[in-house]
């Protein structure tokens, strides 16, 4: 047979395999507002860079007629290729083949590109859409998904892992992605649950559709689970490419600079933070006053929104925010907030990217619900995330820090690199109003007017600690700075910490709070 021939076979293969799971399949699957398995690759990666593997892989299965089936690439497509000019591997579950449903050599192929994508150095993309275990291959279903969980948590902190959720994603299916850095999500086409509608029917006996119960909304603002929610694939794929623009390839090395911008004229400190102590603001508009060119990329937008997080750039250099949001519940901390600030600021420490911290709270949120959903112990996990990060870290006080909250935002005593506060700073065991009517009880009962001595002593506490003048004098602040210094502070401080090093004591590893 000539090379021509065989040339002509070999392009008949890869059109046969790379048809999935059929045109009927794929109507079906088009019909539903999905993408394909290699249309989405092929969206989301820059044009003509993918190089697909294991097109010819072929299943083991041969129990329930399985032999006789033909099953093209088992279900998946693994392979390379590049976001913004770097190099990424990649695969994508082929919902038009068996449902994209799981066997041996399907999770074969994903362990093959995981751990390709761990000798590389290079960051993981995977795309979800299946129908779970393939029931076909018992016992082989569940190894691979194990085979899969074990890589997942071998590449953590060692190379961005990135799970999309295009379809559903049930059982087991599920902790993949969540033993990954970020979960992306669409409207109306992501699921993610343990047990599936028809099981709650039948055990519970509660009627719930598979969007109510994990649809993208739900795991986008009550769950947690995901990181990013689209209204569509193709926006899915443009905060992808975003996300990938601040985070670098792998945890040796720091995110790609830019070129440093100012911040747009439009955004000016001054304008955005209220002189009424006690009056809302959105600490974006704070965020966007100090980052390059004001812009923010926000993670988990939608969820515990009394704290926000996210990546900016500072002198062209990503960092990243946390930040109180005193729009939402004053910024109060409670079970969700400190989950969400405290997973962020593991991923920032593991892959170099220093940490701002802005704080405005009254403290952790009070009440029987937080106490019995365990507040303790999911706030001390942000207390554990900081005092661990050794990346630079840098603080600024813009106006309450109260008790527990104060110590838990990258306080001095967590080992902050730099404290800065506004002149508007109050730092103290709790409000004015609280402590007065503690301290003074016996005053305020005794006066003929107790109303009248209770606001005296407010004042009084007031002018004693609720300023930054005490903890500055004590050196828990490093200055006390005008707002309008705020970027020149941050952007010096991550100048002098370029080099910092730390040394941490021996150990296998540290027990969080989980």
């Amino acid at each position: 047979m000539s090379i021509r021939t065989k040339s002509m076979d070999l392009r008949k293969r890869v059109l046969t395999a790379s048809q999935g799971g059929g045109q009927k399949a794929i109507a079906k699957q088009i019909a539903m507002g999905k993408l394909t398995a290699r249309e989405r690759i092929l969206a989301l990666l820059d044009p003509d860079s993918f190089h697909e593997y294991d097109l010819f892989v072929e299943h083991a299965g041969k129990d329930f007629d399985m032999d006789k089936k033909h099953l093209p690439g088992d279900g998946v497509v693994t392979g390379t290729g590049t976001v913004n000019g770097y190099p990424i591997c990649i695969f994508a579950q082929d919902f038009t083949v068996a449902g994209g449903s799981l066997g041996y050599a399907h999770a074969k192929k994903i362990t093959k590109i995981m751990d390709h994508a761990m000798k590389m150095k290079v960051p993981l993309i995977g795309i979800n859409d299946s129908g779970g275990a393939r029931i076909q291959e018992g016992v082989n279903s569940l190894a691979g998904y194990g085979e899969i969980f074990y890589r997942n948590t071998l590449a953590s902190g060692v190379i961005p892992q990135i799970s999309v959720i295009l379809g559903p994603c049930a059982g087991g299916a599920v902790y993949s992605p969540a033993l990954t850095d970020f979960v992306f999500v669409v409207d109306n086409i992501s699921k993610m649950f343990i047990t599936g509608p028809e099981v709650i029917k039948t055990v519970l006996g509660e009627e719930i559709s598979m969007e109510e119960l994990g649809g993208a909304r739900v795991h986008a603002e009550t769950t947690g689970n995901a990181h990013f929610f689209a209204n569509n694939e193709f926006e899915c794929f443009a905060q992808i490419k975003n996300l990938f623009s601040y985070i670098p390839w792998n945890n040796s090395k720091k995110a790609e600079r830019f070129e440093s911008e100012k911040p747009k004229k439009t955004y000016k400190i001054s304008s955005f933070f209220p002189t009424d102590p006690k009056e809302p603001y959105d600490i974006r508009n704070i965020i966007r006053s100090i980052a390059d060119n004001s812009d923010f990329f926000e993670v988990q937008e939608l969820f515990a929104p009394n704290i926000v997080i996210g990546f900016s750039r500072i002198e062209g250099d990503t960092v990243g925010f946390v930040a109180n949001q005193p729009m939402v519940l004053a910024g109060v901390l409670d079970v969700d907030s400190s989950d969400k600030a405290a997973r962020f600021i593991r991923f920032c420490d593991a892959f170099n990217i220093p940490l701002i911290t802005l704080v405005d709270l009254p403290g952790y949120l009070p009440g029987v619900d937080q106490e019995h959903a365990g507040v303790i112990r999911h706030g001390a996990k942000l207390l554990y995330a900081y005092s661990e990060a050794t990346v630079a870290k840098v603080t600024i006080i813009l106006r309450k820090a109260y008790g527990g909250g104060y110590i838990a935002m990258s306080s001095r005593h967590l080992r902050a690199d730099f404290v800065f506060a506004w002149p508007t700073a109050e730092i103290a065991v709790m409000g004015p109003e609280g402590a007065a009517n503690i301290i003074f009880k016996s005053e305020i009962m005794a006066a003929e007017n107790p109303e009248e001595m209770r606001l005296k002593k407010v004042q009084e506490y007031k002018d004693k600690f609720a300023n930054p003048y005490v903890a500055a004098a004590y050196g828990h602040v490093d200055a006390v700075i005008d707002p309008s210094e705020t970027r020149s502070f941050i952007s010096h401080a991550l100048d002098v910490s370029v080099q910092k090093t730390v040394n941490h004591p021996f150990k296998k590893h540290g027990i969080p709070p989980f």
